[in-house]
């Protein structure tokens, strides 16, 4: 299902906005700490490995859902609601990786929290406008 009403739905236009600029700058971030030797790995700390590839491989979904949003694509919606719930799950595992005793930035809490946050809201955002657009 596409829903094309022109001018379209200004929640789901926003949530799409932020899931691409969001995209980028999670791609940028990730990416330098993964391939450059340099500055950006040094200030990461204590970065765990599984959060910071899971993070950097969603940035290319996170572009992915953000388009098809803009597009008013059903399965942008879908897509959404696995980001968020996928980025729950990586979030709890987090935790039992510091309850274990892991090392850890508190930086990757505040992240994680705004990460979940984020995608939490675009795809309530996306399910409401296109259940919306649907009656």
């Amino acid at each position: 299902m596409t829903i094309n009403k022109p001018g379209g739905n200004i929640g789901i236009w926003t949530a799409a906005t932020v899931a691409i600029v969001f995209g980028l700058l999670t791609l940028k971030s990730g990416g330098s700490v993964l391939f450059i030797d340099g500055l950006a790995r040094k200030e990461a700390g204590h970065y765990v490995p599984f959060v910071l590839w899971f993070n950097f491989l969603m940035g290319f979904a996170y572009l992915t859902a953000g388009a098809g949003l803009l597009m008013r694509k059903t399965w942008a919606m879908w897509l959404s609601l696995f980001i968020a719930a996928s980025t729950a799950l990586v979030f709890l595992l987090f935790g039992l990786h510091v309850l274990n005793g892991g090392a850890y930035e508190t930086r990757t809490v505040v992240a994680m929290t705004l990460r979940t946050t984020i995608w939490t809201s675009i795809a309530v955002f996306a399910y409401l406008g296109f259940q919306k657009k649907a009656r």
